[in-house]
């Protein structure tokens, strides 16, 4: 590729990212790819081999074609600006992340079709199976499926519904709990104790959680599915989860019967997981087409649809920033702190504490900010009587539920045909006998409204709201390199550049061989290199000698045998 090439097409996916909502930017990164070693090409490579050798038949039909189709080979990291150029042919992007983002985040790049990849590589220690996100995860697992129409569909369907899914503070310190310890389990230089203490943290916060939000059941469900999921029969499915696609270890151990498989139904919402450690058990649909159902049934659950008082006890329960929408179009974003409903059970009147927006058709109104409202916000609903609409007059509005406003009204801005904002000055507010707004608070402001139709999480207009802890945004650490690894990746790229230049000789690969064994006896992944090139070239008494020295490894640490034992078996299969 020429320099003016790929040049330009890392400025078309910069320009991409300037293309997103401001809150979304952030966790947009540069790939740099040449931060990548040999050694993490090695390992994609290892990995590519494995899970192309078996997916190929037991992984859904489109997998090996889908790997082409989205610009993802065997035998190099992909670059993501690639990828992405790809991906268009079917209605997406792709852009790079760098390990977790906040799940809402996620599923926002998702609904407007950019595919998140987290460019960080996972180690030669979590070869078979990584604890955070990373390139072969989100390429190799996410990307090939994405070219079946219905399941891409899907894909946009599940984040335009998780998009209104409501976030508890809970979640948001799972999630952290979670990230932390993903990151220091994958991190080469953290400690036990480092583990340890990120463990502790996780099992304390999941202790904490007190309930069960919209946001944590559709987490569920995308890891049954889109993370974890099996389709077609369920006494011999195929893999089209992403976790299962580009872990070498469990795409072989998720099929055997130790893994218990159950027909895929709403019911996977009750079903928890631990994101560190490979699953007990994994569901099955038929079809894609039954995903879109089991999301569809989720969905009329939700606070979104159903409005009223259950939708604004989720939001109690939830204790972060959502948003009440009314039937008149006003969207009111906050924290909600109570409402009062009359024996009917209707709803007939609200309260936000700390800073609260007003929107419209999710555009926030001029004047009614966070910053504007930042103490708070409330108003009745219903219907009303008014003594007076005239400006700058003495007026009450009396409401059918009992509520009473007193003021000075000195504005009456119509924001639609069913939508007005009132505001007094030197108001009271009452109910029954109890004062909701004395004079001294400042401006009154009322929006019209009889009913609250839908609540969601997030802001209804998120750029303007500012920042929520919803949108943190964190970096994998760069990693530090001794200079015995330095010198190791000089192995490795010999090996790399007479593959790729095709000046494999017998003298060669002997050379390599005899300077690893003084140098890294035990860098089995360098030898199973060592072996394809022998196997391949018919180098007979190498083949044999290599082989023994990588036996003699897994003698050494039996439990690198798994891994050993396939890369040996590949290097046999396919030369």
């Amino acid at each position: 590729m020429s320099q003016t090439i790929f040049h330009g097409k890392i400025l078309g996916y910069r320009r991409m990212k300037t293309q997103l909502p401001a809150h979304l930017r952030k966790y947009i990164v540069d790939q740099d790819y040449e931060k990548y070693t040999s050694v993490d090409q090695a390992v994609w490579r290892y990995c590519l081999r494995q899970l192309k050798s078996f997916l190929s038949v037991n992984g859904h039909p489109c997998y090996s074609e889908g790997l082409d189709k989205t610009g993802i080979s065997v035998e190099s990291i992909p670059r993501i600006s690639e990828m992405s150029q790809k991906l268009q042919e079917f209605g997406w992007r792709a852009l790079p992340v760098s390990g977790f983002i906040p799940p809402a985040a996620f599923m926002e790049l998702q609904s407007l079709g950019v595919l998140p990849i987290a460019c960080d590589m996972r180690t030669i220690d979590h070869l078979e199976y990584t604890p955070a996100p990373d390139i072969v995860h989100e390429a190799a697992g996410h990307a090939p499926i994405i070219i079946d129409k219905e399941y891409a569909a899907y894909l946009k369907e599940y984040s335009q519904v998780a998009k209104k899914a409501i976030i508890s503070q809970e979640d948001l310190d799972l999630y952290e709990a979670i990230r932390d310890l993903s990151d220091i389990k994958e991190y080469a230089g953290s400690s036990d104790s480092d583990i340890q203490m990120a463990e502790e943290r996780l099992q304390k916060t999941i202790k904490n959680i007190s309930h069960t939000s919209e946001a944590s059941q559709l987490s569920r469900m995308n890891w049954w599915t889109a993370e974890y999921g099996l389709i077609g029969d369920i006494h011999s499915p195929k893999i089209f989860g992403a976790g299962l696609l580009s872990s070498v270890g469990e795409s072989k151990w998720c099929l055997s019967d130790k893994v218990k498989k159950i027909p895929l139904t709403i019911d996977c919402i009750k079903q928890n997981y631990d994101i560190t450690e490979p699953q007990p058990q994994l569901f099955v649909t038929p079809d894609f087409k039954t995903l879109v159902k089991v999301l569809e049934q989720f969905s009329q659950t939700m606070a979104y649809k159903l409005g009223g008082p259950k939708a604004l006890d989720k939001l109690l329960l939830a204790q972060s920033v959502n948003t009440i929408e009314l039937d008149s179009g006003f969207q009111v974003s906050g924290l909600l702190e109570k409402y009062l409903t009359n024996s009917s059970d209707e709803i007939i009147f609200f309260k936000f504490s700390g800073p609260t927006q007003i929107s419209l058709k999710e555009q926030q109104l001029d004047g009614h900010g966070a910053d504007y409202h930042q103490h708070g916000y409330s108003s009745p609903l219903g219907a009303f009587k008014a003594t007076s609409l005239n400006m700058n007059s003495e007026t009450t509005f009396i409401y059918d539920s009992g509520f009473e406003i007193k003021g000075t009204l000195i504005k009456s801005i119509p924001c639609s045909e069913q939508a007005t904002i009132y505001t007094f000055q030197n108001a009271t507010m009452k109910y029954k006998s109890e004062i909701y707004f004395q004079p001294d608070w400042g401006l009154l402001d009322i929006v019209v409204g009889s009913k609250i139709v839908s609540a969601y999480g997030g802001a209804a207009d998120r750029k303007n709201y500012g920042e929520t802890k919803d949108f943190v945004a964190a970096k994998v650490p760069a990693p530090k390199y001794s200079e015995k690894q330095i010198q190791t990746f000089a192995l490795y790229q010999k090996i790399r550049d007479a593959r790729n230049q095709n000046k494999v000789t017998a003298e060669f690969v002997s050379s390599i061989y005899l300077q690893a064994q003084k140098q890294i006896p035990m860098e089995w992944l360098l030898y199973v290199e060592l072996l394809e090139l022998a196997t391949e070239n018919s180098f007979t008494p190498l083949t044999a000698a290599i082989e023994k020295h990588l036996q003699d490894i897994v003698a050494n640490k039996p439990k690198l045998q798994p891994v050993i034992n396939d890369g040996i078996k590949l290097a046999y299969a396919q030369n």
